[in-house]
């Protein structure tokens, strides 16, 4: 989790929460091969008059290939702090 905290910081965020719900899906498919499965409610002022595709198109962008190997499913809320 600290990687991934690491690997956002790109987009400066005001606010991160990060919850691993990987023990919630214990013998999934992916929990198999070993990725995790996390919820993450991200705020930064980068998301500013982007639509929800591109925010998260941003976020899988600054996760790089943890998205194909340490991560299996990532459930997004990101919003700007005006959004809030």
């Amino acid at each position: 989790m600290d990687e991934i905290r690491q690997r956002l910081a790109v987009l400066a965020p005001v606010k991160v929460e990060l919850i691993d719900d990987s023990a919630l899906h214990a013998g999934h498919a992916g929990a198999r091969s070993g990725g995790g499965h996390y919820r993450l409610s991200i705020v930064s002022a980068a998301f500013a008059g982007k639509n929800t595709v591109f925010r998260h198109r941003m976020i899988y962008d600054a996760l790089g290939d943890m998205m194909r190997k340490e991560i299996h499913a990532l459930a997004i809320q990101a919003e700007t702090p005006e959004d809030l």
